[in-house]
């Protein structure tokens, strides 16, 4: 079932039924997504299409097994071609719509020599006739961003870039519609928002089930996944620790320095601007200090990789010993609430950049966390969801609860943000997922239903 991806979709149509030249770009991570969309794309295009997957092998090896998938494609005879521009010559010539799909453009790549193969890609699409559309799909994301930089051959080429993500909190609902508000909020903090991984949920199975079935037990799909695809790519060439440093938290680049090597030797630094190319982690800061370093963080991208690390690695020999079941309940059962918590923050200010960009909050100048320091108790600190805006700051609190949140609370929370000194707040609101068990024009009161609400879309 394809779901979402509707301005993708749309983009990539457009780009099919268009009568001048075509050439796309379509990238991100593994599993998010990308041949899904194109095929369900090529699904409406009014002629032939040739989609074929490079191999890590030689170019010669590449071109000739290009040459097998595009006869085989036409109906035609195997036939050899000395190189990609003698091949795209030959379908040119054909008086046919075709649209050819280069799926893994990152192995064909890595055949030839720095920009070799992305030179001979250049003179195909600078060649390419109407009737003929490409489409270059890649997954080693920074790779692929290599096309999209100056000095690439192929810098400027594309006539469509589309970059897929994986799906927010809201998307990610649309896989399991018939779960209730928290349950929704925990599928999103533990399983992310891959596409691939959210089709392995079972959504009629208690969380426990799904996470013993799917990470714990170490023939478990998603387990099978994280430690066969993502970690054995990770591995090749960075410190595996510094996903374990970071966990379910933030970290100064200073602290994971001391934990790994405690030698500034710039290795760190390399590794942390690779991986967040990578999209495999983020550098965070707080939007009223965004310049200030020492306020800097790391922090795991991916909910799902972030639940490997807090509970999974490193402990493989005792989930063994226990057993799954008694693994779950002894160690991950007590903190599974603050670990959904934690995430239920990242949550809500993915609910506010939905409002902006679907128009229903224009007067946000910024969003995200807000730093702290308070002399008088000699304390210092973040807030996780502020809105920043012309006149001031909306400080919100987050509460993943069960329990609708009374007045009372809201108040003792608000006598919290006052006692802090320096801070002065436009307005508080409060974001609870269970709801609230009174009505007030004083806060800005945000219901898990408002989270999940079809205006959203």
């Amino acid at each position: 079932m394809f779901l979402n991806r509707n301005k993708e979709l749309r983009q990539l149509k457009d780009q099919l039924d268009s009568n001048g030249r075509s050439a796309v770009l379509v990238y991100g991570k593994r599993r998010i997504g990308k041949s899904f969309l194109i095929a369900e794309a090529a699904r409406s295009f009014d002629g032939i299409v040739i989609n074929h997957l490079c191999a890590q092998t030689t170019l010669q090896g590449n071109i000739e097994l290009l040459c097998r998938s595009v006869c085989a494609g036409l109906n035609l005879p195997v036939m050899h071609f000395d190189s990609l521009m003698d091949l795209f010559s030959f379908v040119s010539e054909l008086n046919r719509k075709i649209l050819i799909v280069l799926d893994e453009y990152s192995y064909m790549k890595a055949s030839g020599t720095k920009h070799e193969i992305d030179s001979y890609m250049q003179s195909v699409i600078d060649r390419l006739p109407p009737h003929v559309k490409l489409i270059l799909c890649g997954s080693y994301t920074t790779v692929m961003t290599e096309l999209l930089e100056e000095e690439n051959p192929l810098f400027g080429r594309f006539t469509e870039i589309i970059h897929l993500e994986a799906f927010d909190y809201f998307e990610s609902g649309d896989f399991y519609p018939q779960n209730d508000i928290n349950r929704k909020i925990a599928n999103y903090a533990v399983f992310g928002g891959s596409p691939y991984v959210l089709s392995q949920i079972n959504p009629s199975k208690p969380m426990k089930e799904n996470i013993v079935q799917l990470i714990l037990r170490d023939t478990g799909i998603l387990r099978v996944y994280i430690e066969s695809v993502i970690l054995k790519e990770i591995q090749k060439a960075y410190d595996i620790r510094i996903f374990q440093v970071i966990g379910n938290g933030k970290k100064r680049y200073s602290e994971l320095n001391d934990r790994l090597s405690g030698n500034n030797n710039g290795l760190l630094d390399k590794q942390l601007k690779n991986l967040m190319n990578m999209e495999m982690i983020e550098k965070t800061f707080p939007i009223n200090k965004p310049s200030d370093k020492k306020k800097q963080f790391y922090e795991i991208r991916d909910n799902l990789i972030r639940f490997y690390f807090t509970y999974v690695f490193g402990n493989e020999s005792l989930i063994f010993r226990l057993g799954e079941d008694t693994y779950y309940e002894t160690y991950i059962k007590p903190s599974l609430t603050q670990f959904i918590s934690r995430r239920f923050e990242q949550i809500s200010l993915q609910y506010f950049r939905r409002l902006s960009v679907t128009g229903q909050m224009t007067d946000i100048l910024d969003f995200g966390t807000y730093w702290f320091d308070n002399p008088a108790a000699h304390t210092n600190g973040e807030f996780d969801c502020v809105l920043k805006r012309s006149d001031g700051y909306d400080f919100i609190e987050c509460k993943f609860y069960t329990k609708p949140m009374s007045e009372d609370e809201c108040e003792k929370e608000e006598q919290q943000l006052k006692n802090i000194e320096g801070i002065v707040f436009r307005q508080i609101g409060f974001v609870c997922s269970a709801g609230f068990s009174f009505t007030s024009g004083r806060y800005d009161l945000i219901t898990g239903e408002d989270l999940f609400s079809d205006k959203n879309r």
